[in-house]
Formats: C-alpha cells, sequence, structure tokens
C-alpha cells in the first residue's frame, strides 16, 4: 500500500471521527439520551457502518468508504427533541426500511426525479443554517480558537491541498484552545457495550425522521458515492449499494444507531486519483473502514473526550465541519432560476424550525417547496397557452 493510498485513507477515516463524532454527540443531548444510550449509538453507527463498507470493498474490490451519514445527523441536531431512545431507535430502523425498498424497487431514481434536487439541497442548506451562525458567537467566547480555526479553514488548504479544509480547522482550533482553556482530567471510565433496543414505531418517527433521513441519505450520500465512484472509471452496483445500506441501517437502528452506509465524500476520496493507482485505491477504502471500526469501539471512551471539550469550541467546530456542506448545498440550492421561489420558501423554513401538528421542519419545507413549484408549473403553463 502506497504513501497515496495511505494518506487518502486516513483523510477518509478523519472525516468521519471528528466533525460526524462530535455532532451525534451533540444529537444525542438534544435528545437528552443518556450516556449508555449515547455509546450504543455511536458504536453500532461506526462498528456497522465500518463493517459495511469493509465487506462491499472487499466483495467487488472497489474502494467504498463510510460510516453513518453526517448530513442526518446534523438534521437529528434539529428534531430529536421529543422522542424517546426507543422511538428514535424505531425511526431509524423505518429509514433503513425504506433504503433497503428503494434498492429492491430500483424506485431510487424516480424518487430522486420527483423531488429536484435544488429543493432538497434548500433544505439542507436550511437545517444546517443554524450550526453555522453558531460559529460567530462560540469564536466570541473562544477568540484564539476562533480566529486559529478560522485560518486553518480558510488559508491552510491553499498550501496544503490534499488536507481537506475542516481538517485544518480541527487542528489549528486545538493549539487555540490549548492557549486560552485547560482541558480536564478525564474520568475513570468502565466499558459500556452497545444496547439492544425494542424499537418503538410510530407515525411521527416515520413522518419527522425517517422519511426525510431516508431522502438525505439517499441524495447527499449515496447518490454523491456513486457518481464519484463512477467518474473514477468504476462500475459500483448501484441497488446492491443502496440494499447493503438500507440492511446495514437496519441493524444499527436496534442498537440505536441512526445509519449505517456508504459515505458520499469518504468514498470520493478513497477513489481519487489522488489515492495512487487504481487498481490499489480500495486499499484506502479498507484502512479508512478498519479505523472507523476501531474508533467506534472505544466510543465508550471517545466520548468522555470529546465531553472533556468546552461546548463552545464543540459548536465551533461542528459549524466548520458542516460549513463547506452548507455553501455547496446553498449555491445549488439557488442554481435553477424556475425553482427560485420554491427553494428559498424551502430553504426559510428549514431555517425557522417550523413544525407543525408533531411532524418535524424537512416535511413542511419540502412540502411547501414541491407545492409553489407545482403552481409556477400551472401558472408558466397558462401564460404560454
Amino acid at each position: 500500500m502506497g504513501t497515496k493510498t495511505i494518506m487518502s485513507g486516513l483523510m477518509s477515516a478523519l472525516l468521519a471521527c471528528t466533525g460526524g463524532a462530535i455532532m451525534i454527540v451533540q444529537a444525542a443531548a438534544t435528545a437528552g439520551l443518556t450516556k449508555a444510550e449515547l455509546v450504543s449509538w455511536f458504536t453500532s453507527a461506526y462498528v456497522i457502518g465500518g463493517l459495511l463498507n469493509l465487506f462491499l470493498t472487499l466483495r467487488y474490490r472497489i474502494p467504498f468508504a463510510g460510516a453513518h451519514s453526517i448530513t442526518a445527523t446534523a438534521f437529528l441536531g434539529t428534531t430529536a427533541i421529543g422522542f424517546t431512545f426507543p422511538q428514535l431507535a424505531g425511526a431509524f430502523v423505518m429509514s433503513g426500511v425504506l433504503l433497503l425498498l428503494a434498492g429492491i424497487s430500483g424506485l431510487f431514481a424516480k424518487v430522486m426525479d420527483v423531488i429536484p434536487k435544488s429543493l432538497i439541497d434548500a433544505l439542507l442548506a436550511g437545517v444546517l443554517l443554524s450550526y453555522v451562525i453558531g460559529i460567530v458567537p462560540a469564536a466570541v467566547q473562544l477568540p484564539y480558537a476562533g480566529l486559529l480555526a478560522a485560518a486553518g479553514y480558510f488559508i491552510m488548504p491553499r498550501v496544503f491541498k490534499k488536507w481537506p479544509p475542516v481538517l485544518w480547522s480541527i487542528l489549528f482550533g486545538l493549539i487555540g484552545l490549548s492557549l486560552e482553556f485547560r482541558l480536564p482530567a478525564l474520568p475513570h471510565a468502565d466499558y459500556i457495550p452497545p444496547l439492544l433496543v425494542i424499537p418503538q414505531f410510530t407515525i411521527e418517527g416515520f413522518l419527522s425522521i425517517a422519511i426525510p433521513m431516508s431522502v438525505l441519505i439517499l441524495s447527499n450520500d449515496l447518490a454523491v458515492a456513486l457518481a464519484a465512484l463512477r467518474s473514477n472509471q468504476y462500475n459500483p452496483p448501484v441497488n446492491k449499494t443502496l440494499m447493503a445500506s438500507g440492511f446495514a441501517s437496519i441493524l444499527a437502528g436496534w442498537f440505536g444507531g441512526n445509519a449505517a452506509n456508504v459515505g458520499g465524500l469518504m468514498s470520493a476520496l478513497c477513489s481519487s486519483a489522488e489515492a495512487g493507482p487504481k487498481e490499489k485505491r480500495y486499499g484506502a477504502a479498507l484502512l479508512s473502514s478498519v479505523i472507523v471500526i476501531v474508533f467506534g469501539a472505544f466510543a465508550w471512551r471517545v466520548i468522555d473526550m470529546l465531553d472533556a471539550l468546552p461546548s463552545p469550541f464543540v459548536a465551533m467546530l461542528t459549524g466548520f465541519s458542516l460549513l463547506g456542506l452548507f455553501l455547496r448545498a446553498l449555491k445549488s440550492a439557488f442554481s435553477d432560476k424556475f425553482l427560485l421561489i420554491p427553494a428559498c420558501i424551502t430553504f426559510a423554513i428549514a431555517a425557522l424550525h417550523l413544525g407543525m401538528l408533531g411532524i418535524s421542519t424537512p416535511v413542511w419545507a419540502l412540502l411547501a417547496g414541491m407545492v409553489f413549484m407545482k403552481l409556477l408549473k400551472k401558472r408558466n403553463a397558462k401564460e404560454y397557452l
């Protein structure tokens, strides 16, 4: 395994083990989960997600990489309030079933045709807005960390282009934090095993969590991964990839894990030319998956390390971790002039977190965007006649 392959595998794993890990902790805190429940969520998402991608990579000799969906986890940070752990587990299992059905039926492309990508990206940008805005007050409370994290994100990638901006922001942010905050000693901790959860299946969980999560995973993880693999001259089995991600997500859900799927950016990293010769790039995905599995296995200790960080710093890192995704989604959301008004409405409802009748914001945001899109089509048809 060459140097390029090893570095690509490390970079891929770090994407999952930094921002993605912090977001799980935040989403669990939003839902008011206990440490044992958080450990179970964390362990199952990373271990099962890592095993899924390890299996797919070995089976097809194609560089599949991933753990859980960072996009879906960010979404849960605003919607998990009011759900018990068994209810969340039920919603996660149902999301996995939807992914499985999408693979079995071959309806993935049809679903993506019904919901324009610009509206999905408008929804995503609206959901992520609060995280990105949170960078500012966090940087005010921790100015050294804020300034250095910003320098790492915006300046260092121009000099060293191989490392993604988020990794520079975390590294420089930690340096800044060391200048103004003394980390407490880690408490003694015993091993906490994952918990087998009896899922509770509810209509609210299906409408508010399962459907939006499956759409986000399909569009922002699986579609990105499959497109990246194809652009790098691989021929991934589309329906089997969806089915495998659905099955793994169902299994993770029984332990409280939000998802276990092939990741978009992680697969893109491991399959790119920067990962070395084409026939050896699957080694980067193997390394990434092994690191992800080990990281998840030590969740009971990793969580203590994350808890030792001051909350403004966690908010800052979360914002920087999602900033690139937010900017890409924002650009895509408003790129279609015909869908500009529906995208604005979708974005506004998602950003304001408007939920009613026990149904979460993303459902209303997409529904409103689709309704306005249909109205615009009818008006344009009448004007044409």
